[in-house]
């Protein structure tokens, strides 16, 4: 298993060089980075698109993307190297590649006449049609499309005319073919470049729709035209607001007939246009950027509503239908009906606009479009990373949200490094290919200084010190590295014999910096002195040395990476490489010291991973392979140094937990070891104190020759240890306190060890129930998810400071009819007659709601209240953002907050519900003449039952997108310790649980207890690269810090195996009879026919096999009765799965283990039905199944009884959860509802309540780019985390082995080894 998680990704933006480069199916749209393709899909429960996959075979720039309009699952892509690739969105795999056409695919479409063809053109033709499958399949050259004069732009088929296909040209023209018709090339430029050689590129083309001839095509500055291809002759030519707008994409919309949208290329401006008229029906500004690309969805995506009748058309609203009612005034013609449109902008902005109700479903905002070249941390902060891209932009991003915060002004080329002003100065240095460096002042958000020393030579790095925030280096291709002040003043300039690539300061000494340099040396100099030769040249690569590193914890140690694929270690006081790192394939670029563990190095490569090191002994601990391109930067930040950022040609920034890498470290902070066993130190900090330019060039390097042997942290195969300058600090705050310090301990080492996204939030979170005052809470406390208690507070005070006002909304539907002047004119006579009750009637019928709710209280408070009910329930249908005053004002707060849920908006139905708890919603009391009206009490109640229900709906919503920690918060807002609790527990965050219940006490003492045991359990197995030995004392320390630990501790020693020593040593610390002992106690019980103390102490004993049968025999006589219970067999089966595996597989055992796999699997898929697991419950019947099938043996279980069992499940549990929208749904018969209902008498209630459900860990929602893993429980992709079986390679997912190893011990290989995900 993977040691290194993925817990972020920051995703690319879209790519502004091609214009096919996003698409559009069903509810599933995808937009092209510049390598990648990335696929986001519409979440039905929640109402939101989730980035879905990320496709990445292409090794050069994506050209085009074309969805197959005959299969929602497949689409094509072309790239400049010439390949041609169909890809299968569901499977995620490519199924076809074309590779070496002929010429660059620069556009490229599916072919409307033919199921499984795809046609793609070069720059000047011809159009070539490749036939993926059949008996025709391979590539013919269209007969017609050849031979062209200029440049194609892009073409289209036509959707419904076969074969008819148009092309735009860089000079202005269109060429029209059509089978049996004359072709049409070079016709209908733009009348005001006929006769002149002026080249006015297509930049859009659309047939229209609903005719086989229209077309509308958008010159990039002649504007957009609906020209005819029979006739040649342009028929509309249509204006813009002003001159300077100029479009680059349009799209009809499918729903609306005759309307078109555009997309300004100089500021996001979308207009929408109807053909009837030259200029815009109406103009949003959405954002500041261009558009690149626009795409309408052909079908709106579905979306769930609560209050849906199940015949009512879910796309259309009431003003959206074939015949419009009567509702809609002279001046609301024109409107949109639903219709969602992908926009693409210049700077690789990328959202989903729901254009009928005017917002964004989806907005990816100022995503990096190329290759992302470095990335650092704030030093003053966390939370805040930088990242510098060959796209010319530096953008600083907020690590717990994934959003950029600030992106720097103008472009500057390409920038290969960058680099922070040390503390809070709010400066970044940046180096560029062409331009020189310059530092960005982010609060002024301007360039405050440029350097230009090296000329128009690349800059390959830029270290600003940070011990000496006046002093910053650059290294460049012309073979200088030269140290400078910040106000320009050159200090030094160390003249390389070749370019130098790379550069970085000492952190223990301020006067020394390294370099890399392409003549394969090691350069370190000594800025105090005036001499500009350099103290020494390390030499020993083959290849250019690229990056370089000094250790922050090791004085003198320094790292260097190298296009000869090797990373080596040298040590400056021995003069010598210590070490040599070889496994990577090809040149190694990001390099990054951890700053706690000293001998733990990450190294990024060409060759598309991450590796882990060990330093002491070159050990690779772990390879990450999640990239789809060059690894070139690594950083991490040392408050938070277990979290680690990557960045790459892929154009994400990915983010990564280290902390599986520390196990052992971690557990002994939980089971409250001595620091000896957690802080280490590596003599750095004695010289700390020495300052080397108070002695000459020669005793300074004696001094460093002394330096202190490195401490036992550093010794091969110790345990980790913490040695860096947080840890340090953690332990002297500690040490100063008084009081509860373990409450302190643990909270500030979870902080320092746990990923962002939500651990900060939780402990304050924690803070707040444990009583600690409001005032102590953090600045950032209101940004995050608050405390019920705190929440209208903060958001009422938000409120007032907000000034903005929001767009006005649409009106309604298309046409007018004169069925309106007539109900009009009734109106105005009812009215006079008094009759306010009929025109009121007659008002709604003309969809003038607002005049009919003024005066409908003169009729009655009731009927007014009726009136709003009936306003708001259209609302809800047409999903208007409308609805929300009329529910607020008459007090319909569940409507409301189930209106929300329905959309997804689950904050808002939070707030909502809060606010009614809280008493600020106003509740209509209606009293009627036969009684008095609802009390207080039951409103208040219901509102509580509200507000518990729409916390659990985001704590969903939160855990289903693989962020348990946020899912726990949510609990802890309302009190709920016992759910955060198991939310943390579902997500694997075991060691933040115990934490966590640990300061929380009593209330969350079952869940801790809980996450011991399972903690215990993963100490247990842990693989051997620590002595073992200690991991079994850390195991029963955990297990000794719960109350009744006996069972559990009897576990431990009957597992582990071990010498006698061993073996005896931890029966004395788990206070256990000695071995000896145990079987003299084992035949005492088993004459007393004490059948559980018998099992128990045959499993402590020298012979632990005879347990087995005892057991097993016990098991069997149970089950073969009609009327037992899960718990009565339990805890007999849970005891005997514990027995040592060397003595379980053991051939003498072969009858019995088969056996005690065989009722494993079956309890377990029992205990999984009570547990929820759907996902593993047809696994856990066939493992059984299949052992019974293939194993001799006697058990009382029959293949028959297990299918009826799981049929059974199935059945009955589709009501709950039915498996697909589309799929017919057919009622379970008798018998199947009464194999269930005795199944559930079996089962009882699962005692820890809040555990019931999947699991679902951080990560498992991110697509990674690397081999495709297929599940061997359920044939599927394996998305996120991958566990591999002891065969090394079958996989499963984390989640799936976590729940599995929770109801069933035993791999899922039926071996008899033991699963240990956790």
């Amino acid at each position: 298993m993977s040691q290194v998680r993925q817990v972020g990704l920051l995703a690319a933006g879209c790519q502004p060089w091609n214009r096919d480069v996003c698409a559009a199916s069903g509810d599933r749209f995808a937009y092209c980075a510049t390598l990648a393709i990335y696929v986001y899909q519409l979440d039905h429960h929640y109402n939101e698109f989730k980035l879905h996959a990320i496709m990445s075979e292409h090794k050069k720039t994506i050209t085009a993307l074309s969805w197959c309009p005959h299969n929602p699952d497949l689409f094509a892509s072309g790239s400049a190297d010439n390949l041609v690739i169909i890809w299968n969105v569901a499977e995620q795999k490519v199924i076809a590649k074309l590779d070496n056409t002929k010429g660059t695919p620069a556009s490229l479409s599916w072919c409307w006449n033919a199921g499984d063809a795809v046609a793609f053109a070069s720059h000047r033709g011809p159009l070539f049609i490749w036939t993926i499958s059949g008996p025709d399949s391979g590539v013919t050259v269209h007969k017609d499309a050849h031979s062209f004069l200029s440049d194609i732009c892009m073409f289209r088929w036509h959707t419904q005319k076969k074969g008819k296909v148009a092309f735009g040209h860089t000079d202005g023209s269109l060429s029209i073919f059509q089978p049996g018709n004359k072709s049409q090339k070079h016709v209908l430029r733009p009348d005001s470049l006929e006769g002149t050689d002026e080249e006015d590129p297509v930049s859009a083309l659309e047939w229209d729709p609903l005719s086989t001839d229209y077309l509308l095509v958008a010159n990039l500055h002649h504007g957009i035209r609906l020209v005819d291809s029979e006739s040649l002759c342009c028929i509309t030519t249509f204006s813009f607001p002003s001159a300077a707008a100029s479009v680059q994409c349009l799209a009809w919309v499918p729903s609306a007939p005759g309307m078109f949208i555009t997309g300004d290329s100089q500021v996001g401006v979308l207009r929408i246009w109807n053909v009837s008229r030259t200029t815009p029906v109406d103009n949003f500004k959405l954002k500041k950027t261009g558009f690149h690309c626009l795409h309408v969805l052909n079908s709106p995506p579905r979306k769930k509503f609560s209050n849906q009748s199940p015949t009512k058309n879910h796309y259309t609203s009431s003003t959206s239908e074939a015949v419009p009612p009567p509702t809609l005034t002279q001046n609301q013609a024109f409107s949109l009906p639903p219709g969602h449109a992908v926009c693409c902008f210049l700077d690789g902005g990328v959202g989903l606009y729901d254009m009928g109700a005017k917002k964004w479903d989806f907005l990816r905002d100022l995503g990096h479009v190329e290759t992302i070249f470095d990335c650092k941390f704030k030093p003053d902060n966390p939370n805040l990373l930088a990242t510098a891209s060959f796209d010319g932009t530096i953008k600083v991003w907020d690590i717990n949200t994934l959003t950029a915060v600030y992106t720097s002004p103008g472009n500057e080329g390409v920038i290969y490094s960058l680099s922070w002003a040390p503390g809070d100065l709010n400066c970044i240095a940046g180096a560029t290919s062409r331009n020189g460096a310059f530092i960005w002042d982010i609060k002024k958000g301007k360039m405050v200084q440029r350097f230009n020393e090296h000329g128009k030579n690349g800059i390959f790095c830029i270290a600003w010190s940070h011990k000496d925030s006046k002093r910053i280096a650059t290294c460049s291709g012309d073979g200088y590295c030269i140290i400078r002040t910040i106000d320009g003043k050159i200090l030094h300039k160390y003249r390389h014999p070749a370019a130098v690539f790379g550069c970085d300061w000492s952190q223990n000494n301020k006067d020394m910096i390294a370099t890399g340099c392409e003549d394969k040396n090691v350069r370190v100099y000594y800025v105090a002195t005036s001499s500009d030769q350099p103290l020494k040249v390390f030499s020993g690569h083959t290849e250019k040395v690229f990056h370089v590193r000094w250790s922050p914890l090791r004085e003198g140690t320094l790292c260097s990476g190298s296009d000869d694929g090797s990373v080596r270690i040298w040590d400056y006081t021995q003069d010598a490489c210590i070490n040599i790192l070889s496994g990577h394939t090809a040149p190694v670029r990001g390099l990054m010291w951890n700053t706690e563990i000293p001998y733990l190095l990450i190294s990024g490569s060409w060759d598309y991973t991450i590796k882990v090191w060990d330093t002491r002994e070159g050990i690779c601990l772990d390879t990450v392979c999640d990239h789809g391109a060059d690894v070139y930067g690594l950083t991490c930040h040392p408050r938070r140094p277990f979290t680690m950022a990557s960045c790459s040609r892929d154009s994400t920034v990915r983010l990564w937990s280290l902390t599986p890498l520390i196990t052992p470290l971690q557990i002994n902070i939980l089971a409250d070891r001595s620091w000896e066993d957690i802080i280490g130190n590596t003599g750095v900090e004695t010289l700390h104190v020495l300052d080397l330019s108070k002695y000459g060039l020669i005793s300074a390097l004696s001094l460093l020759g002394c330096v202190p042997s490195p401490d036992s942290a550093i010794e091969p195969g110790a345990p980790p240890l913490l040695c860096g300058k947080v840890s340090r600090d953690i332990k002297q705050e500690i040490e100063k306190l008084s009081g509860n310090l373990r409450v302190k301990k643990l909270r500030w080492f979870s902080e320092c060890l746990s990923p962002p996204g939500g651990s900060d939030n939780l402990w304050n979170l924690v803070a707040v129930i444990k009583g600690q005052d409001d005032s102590l809470l953090p600045q950032n406390y209101c940004k995050g998810i608050m405390h019920l208690k705190h929440l209208i507070k903060f958001r009422t005070s938000e409120a007032q400071e907000l000034t903005t006002v929001k767009m006005s909304k649409f009106g309604g539907g298309i046409g007018v009819p004169t069925k309106e002047e007539r109900l009009k004119e009734a109106a105005q006579i009812h009215l006079r007659l008094g009759q306010v009750q009929r025109y009121c009637e007659l008002m709604v019928e003309l969809g003038e709601w607002d005049k009919a709710l003024s005066v409908a209280p003169s009729v009655s408070v009731k009927y007014w209240k009726k009136l709003m009910q009936r306003r708001a329930d259209q609302l809800i249908q047409e999903d208007k953002d409308d609805v929300i005053p009329y529910c607020i004002a008459i007090g319909d707060v569940k409507k409301l907050v189930h209106f929300f849920m329905s959309r997804g908006q689950l904050k808002e139905a939070l707030l909502v519900a809060q606010a009614a708890c809280e008493g600020n919603v106003q509740t209509f009391h209606v009293s009627t003449p036969k009684g008095p009206s609802f009390s207080d009490d039951i409103y208040k109640e219901d509102f509580n039952e509200l507000l518990q229900e729409a916390c659990r709906e985001l704590a969903e919503w939160y855990f289903q997108d693989g962020r348990a920690v946020l899912a726990s918060c949510c609990h802890l807002a309302v009190d709920n310790i016992e759910l955060a609790m198991a939310y943390l527990i579902r997500g694997n965050e075991l060691e933040l649980a115990v934490c966590v219940g640990t300061v929380l006490g009593e209330p969350a003492a079952p869940a801790t207890h809980y996450a011991l045991e399972l903690l215990a359990r993963k100490c247990m197995m842990i693989p051997a690269c620590f002595p073992s030995v200690g991991y079994r004392d850390l195991a029963a320390d955990l297990l000794l810090l719960t109350p009744d630990s006996e069972l559990q501790l009897v576990k431990l020693c009957a597992f582990c195996p071990g010498g006698t020593e061993e073996i005896s040593h931890l029966h004395e610390k788990c206070k256990l009879p000695t071995v000896e002992e145990c079987m003299q106690l084992a035949e005492t019980a088993h004459a007393d026919g004490k059948i559980f103390e018998t099992i128990k102490y045959y499993l402590l004993s020298q012979e632990p096999e005879k347990a087995l049968p005892i057991g097993i025999d016990f098991i069997k006589e149970h089950i073969s009765s009609s009327d037992w219970t899960l718990d009565t067999i339990y805890p007999v089966l849970d005891l005997l799965s514990y027995i040592r595996t060397e003595k379980l597989v053991l051939h003498t055992c072969t009858e019995a283990r088969n056996e005690l796999l065989i009722l494993c699997g079956y309890v377990g898929a029992l205990l999984a039905i009570r547990r929820q697991y759907q996902s593993i419950i047809p696994a856990l019947y066939e493992y059984t199944s299949q052992l019974l099938k293939r194993r001799k043996v006697s058990v009382p279980l029959k293949i028959e009884h297990l299918s009826e069992e799981l049929d059974a499940w199935r059945a009955c549990t589709q009501i709950v959860n039915p498996s697909s929208e589309d799929s017919p749904y057919t009622p379970p018969s008798d018998s199947q509802r009464l194999v269930y209902a005795t199944l559930l008498k079996r089962l009882k209630e699962e005692p820890l309540r809040g555990i019931v459900g999947p699991d679902y860990v951080t990560g498992s929602n991110l697509p990674s780019h690397s081999d495709i893993h297929i599940s061997c429980l359920t044939g599927l992709k394996i998305q996120g985390p991958v566990f591999f079986l002891e065969d090394g390679k079958s996989t499963i997912s984390l989640n799936d082995a976590l729940m599995w190893a929770k109801v069933n011990p035993f791999s899922p290989l039926g071996t008899g080894i033991r699963l240990n995900p956790f």
